[in-house]
């Protein structure tokens, strides 16, 4: 891909087919922290990984395994797809190994980044998220918190978000391109997309106002977005439940960020959460 490009689309792979549906080294995406890949395990099939001078979170999309990353074999997985409840998620830090063997049809995102920490492995299962509402009338959405700045990690934070049919999410809309904490701090942020019906779509708004950059891209499922500046919403294409599952990396774990200041009023016309919320429950 162009270093500048900011639209990944997923590799089409039939749904039988084991294989890499997403692959983003951080060299190929022109950027300082995330890799990204988005893989497809059968059953009876084992994939290996092994983390070197990186550290790692593995969220498991959909599907049953059995994995060890030295701490004994672990059955995970209890979901189908992303739709179907909370997740599993492995957190590996750097120089840890692990071996998936899956049980069904298993699909797993992966993203690392650069770590020499010394910190321990930890499962993360579906009791230990955290799942809350947020913003309200059609800008509510659910947030499900796999990583957050607490957990103890070196770099990575991974979020899923689930947006309702017509909603915006990641609204109002905010940034964290500058480093100037505690009021923001600089994040690259990666938008990974599941849609609940094949021919469903969203559209997300890159806009910058120091660089003049307003780019509208429409997301179908399986696309990842890279969110390298500026503000970045989301709305939903009506009829379409549409999950994003986001990294984040930077120059700190905290997720303070600046909203667009002519559009943080519409704060102020909310009463209530969509009532169709919350759409995933543990």
């Amino acid at each position: 891909m162009n270093p500048h490009d900011n639209l990944v689309h997923s590799r089409y792979l039939s749904a039988d087919l084991p294989g890499e549906l997403l692959s983003l080294p951080r060299e190929e995406a022109g950027w300082e922290w995330m890799s990204f890949f988005v893989r497809r395990l059968m059953p009876g099939t084992a994939w290996e990984f092994e983390t070197k001078n990186e550290e790692a979170i593995l969220v498991l999309l959909g599907g049953q395994c059995v994995a060890n990353w030295g701490a004994g074999e672990a059955s995970i997985g209890q979901r189908k797809n992303v739709f179907d409840g909370f997740p599993y998620a492995l957190y590996l830090p750097s120089t840890s190994h692990v071996i998936f063997k899956a049980l069904t049809i298993c699909e797993v995102a992966e993203c690392r980044v650069p770590s020499i920490a010394r910190l321990e492995p930890k499962l993360i299962t579906p009791r230990d998220v955290v799942s809350g509402l947020r913003g309200g009338e059609n800008s509510s959405r659910q947030i499900v918190d796999i990583v957050r700045p607490e957990f103890p990690a070196d770099r990575l934070i991974a979020v899923e978000v689930y947006t309702p049919g017509g909603n915006w999410s990641s609204y109002p809309p905010h940034k964290h391109d500058v480093h100037n904490p505690p009021q923001e701090v600089a994040l690259d942020e990666i938008y990974y997309y599941r849609i609940d019906h094949p021919e469903g779509f969203a559209f997300q708004n890159l806009y910058n106002p120091r660089t003049s950059r307003d780019l509208t891209l429409k997301v179908r499922d399986g696309d990842a977005v890279l969110v390298r500046d500026g503000y970045h919403p989301v709305v939903a294409g009506p009829g379409y439940n549409v999950y994003y599952l986001n990294f984040l990396a930077g120059t700190s774990r905290t997720m303070a960020v600046v909203e667009d200041p002519e559009r943080a009023w519409v704060r102020s016309t909310w009463r209530q959460p969509d009532a169709r919320l919350p759409l995933v429950r543990g």
